[in-house]
């Protein structure tokens, strides 16, 4: 079953439960698969839907800490409520110890010894981890690994 087709179950059912937030939350959703679609002007492929959703997580993470910023808890709360039910579409992220690993591994593929590797590391690294871990934490992680 597509994503598209999972989540427009889940809105059936949020809708005949008559929840709201997570209704709406849904729709949100959609439609910015939807809109995928349109501008791509072809169904998505699963790394494509998934682009979509770490995209959407990203907005809603960094809407939930502006509100934060300026004093809107309610807003804030609104935010982090549409993020739970977006990472329920979310593949498992990965733990510490799978992602350093998979940093460890591609550090030895690569030969890599210094920052001047970086750039070939994460290019091995993020396909494999690609939706399961933040891109900002790899980055880090390699950093650390390498300096």
């Amino acid at each position: 079953m597509s994503l598209i087709a999972r989540l427009e179950t889940e809105l059936t059912t949020a809708m005949k439960e008559r929840d709201s937030a997570r209704r709406d939350a849904l729709r949100l959703i959609l439609s910015s698969l939807r809109s995928a679609e349109k501008e791509l002007q072809r169904p998505l492929h699963d790394d494509e839907e998934l682009q979509v959703l770490q995209r959407e997580r990203k907005r809603r993470i960094e809407a939930a800490e502006a509100f934060r910023g300026g004093g809107r808890e309610e807003q804030a709360a609104a935010e982090e409520r549409e993020l739970a039910v977006l990472e329920e579409f979310m593949p498992e992220p990965l733990g510490d110890e799978e992602l350093e690993r998979i940093v460890d591994d591609a550090i030895a593929e690569n030969g890599a010894t210094s920052m001047r590797d970086f750039g070939r590391v994460m290019a091995d690294v993020m396909p494999q981890v690609s939706g399961r871990a933040d891109g900002s934490v790899v980055s880090q992680l390699v950093k650390e690994k390498l300096a």
